[in-house]
């Protein structure tokens, strides 16, 4: 189990603009982050999914602004034959994928 591949994406967690914690001030891992043509502020979940379970196995949360290209490698776990993610993930995979001597 979990040695088939792994799919990788990243989720915005978004929070009002204006939240801030008990001393008045924001949070300083919540950042804008521009997702197509909007602009959202908060913080990010990247998850790590088994291919054939669905199980996840990997979560990092980070500032909201921090591309989901830089969180990656941490998503993987090591076993994969296959990492799958959307185009922002396409340098990075193809790139893993030659050094451990994946085709795809």
């Amino acid at each position: 189990m979990m040695r088939e591949g792994t799919i990788v994406d990243a989720t915005l967690i978004a929070a009002p603009p204006s939240t801030k914690n008990k001393d008045g001030e924001r949070d300083p891992e919540m950042h804008q982050s521009k997702k197509g043509n909007d602009w959202h502020f908060g913080m990010k979940a990247h998850v790590g999914v088994d291919a054939a379970s669905g199980l996840v196995h990997t979560v990092i949360g980070t500032a909201g602004n921090v591309s989901d290209v830089t969180q990656a490698g941490a998503l993987l776990h090591g076993d994969e034959s296959a990492a799958l993610g959307d185009a922002g993930y396409q340098a990075r995979r193809i790139k893993a994928n030659r050094s451990r001597g994946m085709s795809r």
